[in-house]
């Protein structure tokens, strides 16, 4: 980099010492929910550990509470949807007509989703902090997809080989879509040779773990994030290869192991043997769908609760559609909430696509935030994700980012007079992100 950038990049703010340790434990709340260390590593099933981080990490902030006062005014306005959604869920399943013990304990299992995203907006000061957070769930999730195919090579779709999110296959694959531009996204910035390999590794154990999965909702939000993905970094960052290497290696993994997830996609048209089934599937999520409208309409400002869709439908199935899923369980007030919230995070995105100074790995993480979210607005069309943590840490994101640029971090500021190497200087250490050294893993 040019002394000439150097001098006219804003200066970094100074990080918060006291506040260390409370982002220690909130990075050590991101691995243990997205890698889940605890089913398979042995003995570590015994230790609330999810819990252990987050009660550390809050503790951390309460001690430091008067190194962040300040920032609690400037808490941006999906924060307070967030709160509201969780209040008329908890309200819902005081009111419950279905089961209120179980609404009430699934509401206070979301709940956590609050606490951990108030503390990341809160000690995500700096873009190298963000950049951690992501890194975590970038790198975890395709140790998961590794973890799945050693342990479930021979179970079908990968169901049930690990628990929580990624328990369910059509949950697993809506998982690796959602943190797939993210780890695009560090291919693209590191300048290792050794890590870009690594991370061409996990993205290609991510593509067969998803097509091993057969979830063909998972594989069409697949291409619809792919495809904005690609957009921003191959067409609009001119790395075309991106674009050729992604269909060829979409291509070999389908004709090496996707012959489920085309049996699956053949049989919607009504020519295989597996026709049958997939009928009945469609008479089946089409039944949930008529459910839960007539959950929305017997139930209108307050739903029938937390996860007690299930039982309210007869057929003891989720509905698979996150918009109807959070309408039927948690009432219309929170089908509005919901989609503000999220509503916020592509706002966000639109001022920040919007500045023209900004540096290049800011650019490089805004189209990985946009892609995922655009993932996630698909994806919520064919699967019942409403409870799914992704989705609001990736608005959080979008938040903090918005928040560090507004700062005077990630920013290039150029003077009036400028010679013209010192503009071409400029525009190389905005474009090139890989330049910089505060990239390095």
């Amino acid at each position: 980099m040019s002394s000439a950038t150097r001098v006219l990049e804003k200066p970094k703010a100074p990080k918060v010492e006291a506040l260390k340790g409370a982002f220690f434990w909130l990075s050590g709340f991101y691995f243990v929910y997205c890698a889940r260390p605890e089913d398979y590593i042995p003995g570590l099933k015994y230790l609330p550990v999810a819990k252990i981080t987050g009660i550390c990490a809050l503790l951390g902030l309460l001690m430091s509470m008067n190194k962040v006062r300040s920032k609690f005014k400037e808490l941006p306005k999906e924060a307070g949807y967030l709160a509201t959604i969780i209040g008329l869920l908890f309200l819902s399943s005081l009111f419950s007509p279905v089961w209120k013990t179980g609404a009430l304990m699934h509401t206070i299992d979301f709940a956590k989703l609050y606490v951990a995203w108030i503390l990341s907006f809160l000690l995500i000061t700096e873009f190298q902090q963000l950049r951690r957070i992501v890194y975590i769930q970038s790198a975890c999730v395709p140790i998961v997809c590794i973890v799945s195919i050693i342990k479930g090579h021979s179970r079908p779709r990968l169901e049930g080989v690990l628990g929580g999110i990624y328990s369910n296959s059509n949950d697993l694959a809506f998982a690796i879509v959602l943190s797939l531009p993210f780890c695009a996204a560090f291919f693209l910035l590191t300048k290792s040779k050794i890590r870009k390999s690594l991370w061409i590794i996990g993205l290609m154990a991510m593509l067969n773990a998803l097509v091993m999965t057969a979830s063909r909702a998972g594989f069409i939000t697949l291409v619809i994030a792919g495809s904005v993905c690609l957009w921003h970094f191959g067409v609009k960052g001119k790395r075309f290869y991106l674009i050729v290497s992604t269909l060829v290696l979409t291509s070999i993994l389908m004709a090496t192991a996707g012959d489920k997830l085309i049996d699956r996609f053949e049989a919607l048209s009504g020519d295989s043997e597996d026709s049958q089934s997939a009928y009945g599937s469609y008479v089946a999520r089409t039944r949930l769908m008529a459910r839960a409208l007539d959950a929305i309409k017997e139930y209108p400002l307050l739903g029938v609760g937390a996860h007690d869709f299930v039982p309210y439908s007869g057929l003891w199935q989720p509905v698979h559609m996150s918009y109807l899923q959070i309408a039927a369980e948690g009432g219309i007030p929170v089908l509005i909430l919901y989609l503000m919230f999220f509503q916020r995070g592509f706002s966000n995105l639109k001022k920040l696509r919007r500045m023209k100074n900004l540096r290049g790995d800011i650019k490089i993480f805004v189209g990985a935030l946009h892609s995922s979210l655009i993932g996630f607005v698909v994806g919520a069309v064919f699967a019942p994700e409403a409870y799914q943590f992704f989705p609001y840490f990736a608005v959080v994101y979008t938040s903090a980012l918005y928040s560090i640029v507004q700062s005077g971090e990630g920013t290039i500021v150029l003077p009036q007079k400028m010679s013209f190497r010192n503009w071409r200087d400029v525009r190389g250490a905005a474009g090139k992100p890989e330049t910089s050294p505060a990239l390095s893993p």
